[in-house]
This record gives C-alpha cells, structure tokens and sequence, in this order.
C-alpha cells in the first residue's frame, strides 16, 4: 500500500469537508459518457467522477481515488472495479468511523 499520498475514505456527505484533497470513495455506477462516470455514493448522493474511465466493461461498483473538485465531484487517479457485488452499507459504515471517533487509526 502507497502511504506517500494518503487518501480520505469519503461518502457523499463527507466530500464537502475534503474539496481539493484526496479522497476515496466507492460508488454504484448509474451512468458513463465519455471522460466521466455518474454513480451513487454509499449514502445515496450523487457523485460525478470526471477523467480516463478504467478500461471497459465497467462493473456496478467502482473504488475511485482522485482530489475532491467539489462536494459532489471527483477528478480521478485511479479507478478500480469492485465487481456487481459489493455491501454500500459496511463501506458507509468504514467511512463514518475513517471521519469520526477512530479518525486517527486512518491517518
């Protein structure tokens, strides 16, 4: 694991607090254009990834690493595919505490 360029583990909500740094987020994609995907955080809010889409076919989730350009969009580094099953639900959960009381376990 890289450890020189940390990355915040996001949801939706949380994005607003890191808006120019680099975050990690996971999403459910809803849709893809050409240089950006639109998906669905793990707490149900809209999120706009812009930059290379990972090589196709993209599966449902995607793990995206990028700067926070604004509360609800991502210019991305780095994409991975999570695959068509995965539990939005525990990675909200992972999110909450990466922000909240165990903060300094993900520094």
């Amino acid at each position: 694991m890289d450890t020189s360029s940390p990355s915040v583990f996001v949801n939706g909500a949380l994005m607003r607090r890191y808006i120019g740094q680099k975050v990690r987020t996971v999403i459910q994609v809803v849709g893809s254009d050409i240089g950006s995907v639109v998906g669905k955080s793990t707490d149900d809010l809209q999120i706009v990834v812009r930059g290379s889409s990972p090589t196709p076919p993209l599966t449902t989730y995607l793990e995206v690493i990028g700067i926070a350009e604004s509360d609800n969009a991502i210019r991305a580094e780095t994409w991975t595919n999570f695959g068509n099953s995965f539990d939005p639900h525990n990675y909200n959960e992972l999110c909450k505490l990466a922000n909240g009381e165990f903060k300094h376990l993900f520094i």
